[in-house]
């Protein structure tokens, strides 16, 4: 008999479906941000209220599945799993190439992010931890799963676009504000909110900074006025941007969700009793009420929940094997 083909392994995608949970229906062909906008009408207020309802409503889901008597196990990712743990398979190479656009956190989200780790690495010691200098929130997902000529020819495709591309945060300021973790049975991310007019608590932008261009409340502007521009915005205007390359667009999924991965499990060690379990969700439930209390509209506190994307650098066109934030640049805009 011959050998058997290895099994192919399954993105930890299949079984655990990111769905939209804040009930609006995206019609195909559209430019799926435009659906939640024109939903909300364009009100900051009604969409950052979606994107809670989201957020809320897969948590809650999530913890159910966490405390359920019916719990198995949590799904683990075989392909973080063979690059951590090279003996499983020598020689492994993730075969996931894919053309993305990411906003990179600044150094004041990167401080709250790293203290929201380390709470989280004493819930559960075998948690997988994204590195800080890898930390990305997508913006955009061009391709994913694809062969390197396949991305090699899209970025071929949208080259004359990419500096309008990475630079556009720099002349449209999109703010994200109120840290949560949100979480599920194969990771758990730092979601944000976009800004509905809440006191602006960033540092200011970078000198020196041209006047002429808006910087929600620090430059004289009225925030309730300059968060009519949301990051739900941003990302339509980026699709459609890209879309005008020519590209075909093929994102695993569009959801009201604006998060940075914080870490993945890899191993059922610590979450097998129904007790760990319990305490696993108490842990981030406490962290929540932490962020809530200590950190929402906390002026001058210890961390900053604020983030102005675009800020210290534009977006990062990135292609590669980057879904745990490897891969390469191909271009990054200007940051403010």
């Amino acid at each position: 008999m011959g050998e058997m083909a290895k099994p192919e392994l399954e993105s930890t995608d299949i079984g655990n479906k990111l769905e939209d949970l804040s009930g609006v229906e995206i019609k195909p062909g559209d430019n799926p941000y435009n659906a939640l906008i024109n939903a909300c009408h364009g009100n900051a207020a009604k969409i950052q209220s979606l994107y809670a309802a989201h957020r809320i409503a897969r948590n809650l889901q999530q913890k159910e599945k966490f405390l359920s008597h019916e719990f198995k196990e949590l799904i683990i990712d075989p392909f973080l799993l063979r690059l951590e743990n090279p003996k499983l398979e020598p020689g492994f190479k993730d075969p996931r190439n894919c053309l993305v656009f990411w906003a990179r956190p600044p150094d004041h989200i990167i401080r709250l992010v790293v203290h929201l780790q380390q709470a989280l690495k004493q819930a559960a010691p075998n948690l997988w931890l994204m590195p800080t200098h890898r930390m990305h929130m997508t913006t955009l997902e061009i391709a994913h799963s694809r062969s390197p000529a396949e991305i090699e020819s899209m970025v071929a495709l949208m080259r004359p676009k990419l500096a309008s591309l990475t630079n556009m945060p720099f002349t449209k300021r999109a703010r994200l504000v109120k840290p949560f973790i949100s979480y599920d049975l194969s990771a758990l991310a730092v979601s944000f909110l976009p800004a509905a007019g809440e006191a602006v608590l960033s540092p200011p932008p970078v000198a020196p900074h041209p006047k002429y261009i808006n910087h929600p409340g620090l430059l004289g502007n009225d925030t309730a006025e300059s968060d009519t521009y949301t990051y739900h915005h941003l990302r339509r205007d980026v699709f459609d941007e890209a879309k005008s390359t020519g590209v075909e667009i093929g994102s695993r999924y569009v959801v009201p969700s604006a998060h940075i991965t914080l870490g993945r499990y890899l191993t059922q060690t610590d979450h097998e009793m129904p007790e760990q379990r319990q305490k696993w969700v108490q842990a981030i439930d406490d962290l929540n009420k932490w962020l809530e209390g200590e950190v929402w509209d906390v002026q001058d506190g210890e961390y900053v929940g604020e983030w102005i994307v675009g800020q210290e650098r534009g977006l990062d066109a990135r292609n590669g094997a980057l879904w745990y934030g490897g891969g390469r640049t191909i271009m990054v805009g200007e940051g403010f």
